[in-house]
C-alpha cells in the first residue's frame, strides 16, 4: 500500500468516526436509549458529572485492558492505534452532542424518526471505517481478540458483545437509578440495525469507494 494510499484511508476513516459519532449522538438525543456500545457509557453520564465523551474514553481504555488480558503477548502492535483513536472519537461525541443540542424530539414519533436517522448515520459511519481498512475502535477490536483467542465467528462474538454491553448497562442503572435509565428499545433496534445498514451501504457503494482509495477489495462485511 502507498503512502498516499495510506493517507486518503486515514483521512477516510476519521470522517468515518465523525459520522459514526454524529450518528450516535442523534440516537442518544431520541431518548429512547443508545446503541450498545454506548450503554455504559451513556448511563454512566446520566447521573455523574464527566459528558458522555469523557466516559466513552474511560470505557475505550477498560476495553484494551481487557484486550490485553485476553491476548497478552499476542497482543498486535496496531492495535494501540486504538488509544488516540479514542481520544479523537470521544471528543467527536461531545462535539456532536453539543451540535445537537437543538435536537429535542417530543412525542414519540419524533424521537422514534431520530432513532432511525441516527441508525443510518452510525451504519454509514460504520462503513466507511469498515471500507477505510486501517484500525478499528476498541469495541471491535475487543470482538477480534475474543474471536481469535478462542476460535469463534467475529459476526456471532459481536452480537454476543453488544449483548453483554447492553445488560451491564441495564445492571448499572437498575442499581444506581433503580430503572432501566440508558437502555430501551433504541438500544434493541439500533443493534438490529447499524450492522445491516452498513452492509448495505458495503453491497451498493463498496466498489466505487474502494476504486477512489485505491484498492479493489472490501474487506469483510462480517466486521460491520
Amino acid at each position: 500500500m502507498s503512502k498516499k494510499e495510506l493517507i486518503r484511508r486515514y483521512l477516510f476513516f476519521l470522517v468515518g468516526l465523525f459520522v459514526n459519532s454524529l450518528g450516535i449522538s442523534l440516537i442518544t438525543k431520541a431518548n429512547l436509549g443508545t446503541s450498545p456500545i454506548s450503554s455504559v457509557p451513556y448511563t454512566l453520564s446520566i447521573g455523574f458529572a464527566p459528558t458522555l465523551g469523557m466516559f466513552t474514553l474511560a470505557y475505550s481504555v477498560l476495553l484494551i485492558v481487557i484486550q490485553l488480558v485476553i491476548l497478552r503477548r499476542r497482543f498486535p502492535r496496531q492495535f494501540w492505534l486504538q488509544l488516540p483513536i479514542s481520544v479523537i472519537f470521544s471528543w467527536f461525541i461531545d462535539v456532536t452532542m453539543e451540535m445537537l443540542s437543538f435536537v429535542q424530539p417530543q412525542g414519540y414519533p419524533l424521537k422514534f424518526l431520530s432513532l432511525l436517522v441516527g441508525c443510518l448515520i452510525l451504519g454509514f459511519g460504520v462503513f466507511m471505517e469498515m471500507a477505510a481498512n486501517v484500525v478499528m475502535l476498541p469495541g471491535e477490536c475487543t470482538v477480534s481478540a475474543i474471536s481469535t483467542t478462542w476460535n469463534t465467528d467475529f459476526g456471532k462474538t459481536k452480537v454476543a458483545v453488544d449483548v453483554t454491553m447492553a445488560v451491564s448497562a441495564a445492571v448499572l442503572g437498575l442499581i444506581l437509578y433503580h430503572a432501566l435509565t440508558g437502555v430501551r428499545e433504541g438500544t434493541i433496534i439500533s443493534a438490529l440495525l447499524v450492522g445491516n445498514i452498513a452492509r448495505t451501504f458495503n453491497k451498493g457503494i463498496g466498489s466505487w469507494v474502494q476504486n477512489l482509495l485505491g484498492e479493489e477489495e472490501l474487506p469483510s462485511a462480517e466486521q460491520a
